[in-house]
């Protein structure tokens, strides 16, 4: 319980401290004035002012915000305030909490590729690990195995060794192999992997660990961190269009989820905050009101029209985004807590 708690405010702290900085940066750089930077919700635990910001820690660590002088149109404006500046400032002080979020996991990346290296699978026809209860355990394969030929086939390659196993499901592998100098013959059927759609006997090839310079680790972390927004994006446009099951986790599974990943170490803990960084940076990034990506729909309409809308269409739409956040964060929920079975 004590390391889902900490895991938990440690990965909800870091992501918003961070989306909130991009927020504040920004704003003292296009002139604005923030009257308060707030970690978290509800009642001050403790807080500090220094100049014209009041900087505040506060007792929910569930989110964050900037307290950005005259984003409210009834408040009194002046040169400091953020509707008097001109529309790409105020767009980019918008994004600047996404693309923070997306500068994040480059910089947790890293930090993971240069302490605990990179996993690089080896080529060679050698077995490195092997799956209880799948074929290839059943069939007697074991760490280290070396395999020479599949029916009577020369494998050079794991790759080789792969391809052959993946298109004979269901049918009879005799394999050759090596083991501490002894050459063994075993029989091994491959069995079919529905979400795969191939044979499989349940084996790994045996792992290298590469410990790249740091220009090639953050070459490789910006990779990894687009490879990873990628496929968000394409997994978020197929829940949009119904094409897969719509999978939503709220705070309650975000802190299940996060104590079940510390436990495992705190590299796996900062991965898990990168993914889960990035993700808030495309969720934040949709059009929908009262996100980020809803006030730059906003902003870019007011350009378009040379005019802010009206106050009473902001308001309106302004409600519907709460209400489509509300129910999303209800249906989260109570995903959440079906998982946890507690009923």
């Amino acid at each position: 319980m004590l390391m889902t708690t900490v895991a938990t405010i440690f990965v909800f702290g870091l992501l918003v401290f961070v989306h909130e900085l991009g927020h504040f940066v920004t704003a003292k750089m296009t002139g604005m004035r923030v009257d308060e930077f707030a970690i978290g919700f509800g009642p001050k635990l403790v807080s500090y002012k220094h100049g014209e910001t009041l900087y505040s820690l506060r007792i929910i660590p569930l989110g964050g915000f900037n307290k950005i002088a005259g984003m409210d149109p009834d408040e009194e404006q002046d040169e400091g305030s953020f509707s008097t500046k001109s529309i790409p400032a105020r767009m980019l002080v918008i994004i600047a909490g996404s693309t923070m979020n997306f500068l994040l996991p480059i910089l947790l990346f890293m930090t993971i590729f240069l302490s605990s290296g990179i996993d690089t699978p080896l080529n060679a026809p050698i077995v490195g690990n092997v799956f209880a209860d799948k074929p290839a355990a059943q069939a007697g394969l074991s760490l280290g195995d070396n395999i020479i030929s599949v029916n009577d086939q020369d494998i050079a390659s794991w790759r080789e060794f792969v391809n052959i196993v993946q298109v004979n499901a269901g049918n009879k592998l005799t394999l050759r192999y090596q083991r501490n100098g002894e050459i063994k013959t075993t029989v091994v059927t491959p069995e079919y992997d529905e979400k795969a759609n191939r044979g499989i006997i349940g084996v790994m090839p045996q792992i290298e660990k590469y410990h790249p310079g740091f220009i090639e680790a953050f070459g490789l972390s910006v990779k990894q961190t687009y490879l990873v927004a990628s496929s968000m994006v394409v997994g978020i446009a197929q829940m949009v269009t119904g094409q897969v099951a719509a999978e939503v986790a709220g705070p309650i599974g975000v802190a299940q989820m996060a104590g079940e990943v510390a436990q495992l170490g705190l590299m796996p803990l900062l991965q898990f905050a990168a993914l889960l960084s990035i993700n808030l940076g495309l969720i934040n990034l949709l059009p929908v009101p009262m996100l980020d990506g809803g006030h730059v729909v906003t902003l870019a309409v007011e350009g378009l029209r040379g005019k802010p809308l009206n106050k009473r269409h902001m308001q309106l739409i302004q409600m519907i985004g709460f209400a489509l956040l509300m129910l999303l964060f209800l249906v989260a929920t109570f995903k959440d807590i079906s998982r946890l079975k507690i009923f």
